[in-house]
């Protein structure tokens, strides 16, 4: 390869790469909406090493009704189906400094809707380099195991070659960082700005949030 060549191709931007190979237009068309959907999260998340845990940022809580986002507390596959769900679970996943847990499995996702193996190459190694590798700049906590057998392929990678590393952090995710969002100021003050006209079950469902002795059921009804 050219030295002009190498440098172009180890520039970010796999998009400019390679013109796209042919397939089915509706396959085309879900890839295209699944990816601007994931951009534009990352775009509003940016980055927790620039953001202080007491620091508010801005969001689009004003469009979130506490009913959707009641909805969230349903599952954690619930939550990351909504993009309202993940930039509000990165928001508070910044507070904690581990933004780098969803971005990663972000990435990843993304990175099984590619079919260039240019393109696949060179995000694989900008996921390696930015996420997995020792001392990277956002690397995610996972077993000695699970990194070596990535480094053993990722000269040659394949669009499972970060599944076992997904579904690791996705677990930390759903059973550490899940429940205590549900239980965070950022996700409460969504959930609870409710009306006068709220329900007696909306409104008792907050109040037993914070109150883990039950004393919620035994007072007087406020409505």
């Amino acid at each position: 390869m050219a030295p002009k060549e190498e440098a172009y191709f180890k520039m970010f931007g796999p998009e400019d790469l390679q013109a796209p190979k042919m397939k089915d237009d509706t396959s085309r068309q879900k890839d295209k909406e699944r990816k601007s959907r994931l951009s534009l999260f990352l775009t509003k998340s940016g980055s927790h090493e620039n953001v202080s845990p007491h620091k508010k940022t801005n969001t689009t809580s004003s469009n979130i009704s506490p009913e959707a986002a009641l909805q969230w507390s349903d599952s954690f596959e619930e939550l990351l189906k909504h993009s309202d769900g993940l930039e509000s679970f990165s928001q508070f996943l910044r507070t904690e400094f581990s933004e780098e847990n969803i971005e990663f499995w972000l990435a990843c996702e993304e990175y099984k809707t590619i079919d260039s193996e240019t393109k696949l190459l060179s995000k694989a190694k900008y996921i390696y380099a930015v996420y997995i590798e020792s001392e990277a700049p956002k690397e995610v906590n996972i077993d000695y195991n699970t990194k070596m057998a990535i480094q053993k392929v990722i000269a040659q990678p394949t669009k499972s070659c970060f599944e076992a590393a997904q579904m690791k952090v996705y677990s930390l995710m759903k059973k550490d960082s899940y429940p205590r969002f549900l239980h965070s100021d950022i996700y409460l003050r969504l959930t609870r700005r409710k009306g006068p006209g709220a329900t007696m079950f909306r409104r008792r469902s907050r109040s037993c949030v914070f109150n883990d002795r039950g004393e919620a059921t035994t007072e007087p009804s406020a409505w």
